[in-house]
Protein backbone atom coordinates (compact mmCIF):
# COMPACT_ATOMS: atom_id res chain seq x y z
CA UNK A 1 0.00 0.00 0.00
CA UNK A 2 2.70 2.03 0.75
CA UNK A 3 4.72 1.83 -3.09
CA UNK A 4 1.40 2.80 -4.16
CA UNK A 5 1.25 5.62 -2.51
CA UNK A 6 4.48 7.03 -3.24
CA UNK A 7 4.74 6.08 -7.18
CA UNK A 8 1.04 8.21 -7.40
CA UNK A 9 3.47 11.71 -5.71
CA UNK A 10 6.45 11.11 -7.78
CA UNK A 11 4.16 11.25 -10.71
CA UNK A 12 2.62 14.05 -9.44
CA UNK A 13 5.73 15.78 -9.70
CA UNK A 14 6.97 14.62 -12.69
CA UNK A 15 3.88 16.02 -14.48
CA UNK A 16 4.33 19.36 -12.66
CA UNK A 17 5.43 22.19 -15.93
CA UNK A 18 8.01 25.08 -14.95
CA UNK A 19 7.07 28.43 -15.57
CA UNK A 20 9.29 31.62 -15.54
CA UNK A 21 8.51 32.28 -12.35
CA UNK A 22 9.39 28.94 -11.31
CA UNK A 23 12.92 29.54 -8.61
CA UNK A 24 14.90 26.97 -10.21
CA UNK A 25 14.67 29.08 -13.51
CA UNK A 26 15.53 32.42 -11.95
CA UNK A 27 17.95 30.79 -9.40
CA UNK A 28 19.89 30.36 -12.71
CA UNK A 29 19.16 33.67 -14.88
CA UNK A 30 20.77 35.22 -11.52
CA UNK A 31 23.59 32.79 -11.31
CA UNK A 32 24.46 33.78 -15.07
CA UNK A 33 24.16 38.16 -14.52
CA UNK A 34 26.37 38.07 -11.65
CA UNK A 35 29.25 36.17 -13.68
CA UNK A 36 28.50 38.59 -15.86
CA UNK A 37 27.40 36.36 -18.51
CA UNK A 38 26.04 38.32 -21.50
CA UNK A 39 23.38 38.07 -24.46
CA UNK A 40 21.48 36.17 -21.96
CA UNK A 41 18.08 34.55 -23.45
CA UNK A 42 15.19 32.88 -22.48
CA UNK A 43 13.29 30.33 -25.50
CA UNK A 44 10.53 29.15 -24.08
CA UNK A 45 9.89 25.58 -26.11
CA UNK A 46 6.30 24.39 -23.94
CA UNK A 47 4.21 24.88 -26.65
CA UNK A 48 6.69 22.43 -29.08
CA UNK A 49 5.76 19.22 -28.99
CA UNK A 50 9.16 17.68 -30.19
CA UNK A 51 10.84 19.79 -27.66
CA UNK A 52 13.01 18.58 -25.50
CA UNK A 53 12.44 20.23 -22.62
CA UNK A 54 10.49 23.25 -21.34
CA UNK A 55 13.26 25.95 -21.39
CA UNK A 56 16.30 26.85 -23.07
CA UNK A 57 18.65 29.51 -21.29
CA UNK A 58 21.31 30.44 -23.58
CA UNK A 59 23.81 32.74 -22.54
CA UNK A 60 27.80 33.94 -24.16
CA UNK A 61 30.88 34.57 -22.37
CA UNK A 62 34.09 36.14 -23.96
CA UNK A 63 36.50 33.79 -22.43
CA UNK A 64 37.00 29.91 -21.41
CA UNK A 65 37.38 31.31 -17.74
CA UNK A 66 34.12 33.01 -17.80
CA UNK A 67 32.45 29.97 -19.42
CA UNK A 68 33.33 27.71 -16.55
CA UNK A 69 32.91 30.50 -13.93
CA UNK A 70 29.42 30.99 -15.31
CA UNK A 71 29.07 27.10 -15.47
CA UNK A 72 30.10 26.12 -12.02
CA UNK A 73 28.10 28.87 -10.36
CA UNK A 74 25.04 27.78 -12.07
CA UNK A 75 25.60 24.26 -10.88
CA UNK A 76 26.60 25.69 -7.63
CA UNK A 77 23.77 28.21 -7.11
CA UNK A 78 20.95 25.54 -8.28
CA UNK A 79 22.24 22.99 -5.55
CA UNK A 80 22.35 25.93 -2.55
CA UNK A 81 18.90 27.63 -3.30
CA UNK A 82 17.32 24.99 -5.19
CA UNK A 83 18.19 21.35 -4.01
CA UNK A 84 18.89 20.55 -7.55
CA UNK A 85 21.72 18.72 -9.49
CA UNK A 86 22.14 18.27 -12.85
CA UNK A 87 21.01 15.28 -15.00
CA UNK A 88 23.79 15.46 -17.44
CA UNK A 89 26.45 18.37 -17.99
CA UNK A 90 28.52 18.30 -21.52
CA UNK A 91 31.34 20.29 -23.13
CA UNK A 92 33.28 21.20 -20.32
CA UNK A 93 36.88 19.44 -21.50
CA UNK A 94 36.82 22.06 -24.27
CA UNK A 95 35.25 25.41 -22.90
CA UNK A 96 33.67 26.33 -26.26
CA UNK A 97 29.78 25.41 -25.63
CA UNK A 98 29.42 23.84 -22.35
CA UNK A 99 25.36 22.58 -21.88
CA UNK A 100 24.23 21.77 -18.39
CA UNK A 101 20.96 19.73 -18.41
CA UNK A 102 18.08 19.98 -15.84
CA UNK A 103 15.88 17.99 -17.18
CA UNK A 104 13.44 20.66 -17.87
CA UNK A 105 15.66 23.38 -18.04
CA UNK A 106 18.78 23.50 -20.40
CA UNK A 107 21.47 25.95 -20.29
CA UNK A 108 23.69 26.42 -23.10
CA UNK A 109 26.88 28.90 -22.16
CA UNK A 110 28.78 29.42 -25.11
CA UNK A 111 31.57 31.59 -27.04
CA UNK A 112 30.41 34.26 -29.46
CA UNK A 113 31.86 32.20 -32.42
CA UNK A 114 29.99 28.90 -31.61
CA UNK A 115 26.42 30.80 -30.95
CA UNK A 116 26.74 32.62 -34.07
CA UNK A 117 27.84 29.40 -35.73
CA UNK A 118 24.68 26.94 -34.38
CA UNK A 119 22.43 29.78 -34.36
CA UNK A 120 20.27 27.99 -31.66
CA UNK A 121 17.91 30.83 -31.27
CA UNK A 122 17.15 30.45 -35.27
CA UNK A 123 16.87 26.44 -35.32
CA UNK A 124 14.23 26.94 -32.43
CA UNK A 125 12.56 30.11 -33.82
CA UNK A 126 8.95 28.77 -32.73
CA UNK A 127 9.73 29.38 -29.37
CA UNK A 128 9.07 32.42 -28.00
CA UNK A 129 11.96 34.31 -26.76
CA UNK A 130 12.83 36.35 -24.01
CA UNK A 131 16.04 38.85 -23.70
CA UNK A 132 17.08 39.00 -20.06
CA UNK A 133 19.15 42.11 -19.38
Amino acid sequence: MATKSVLNVSKKRAITRLTRNSKIFKTIIRAIEDKKGENIVSLDLRKIPEAVADFFIICQASSTIQIKAIADFVIEQTKLQCNEIPYKQEGKQAMQWVLIDYVNIVVHIMHPQTRSFYKLEEMWSDAGIIAHE
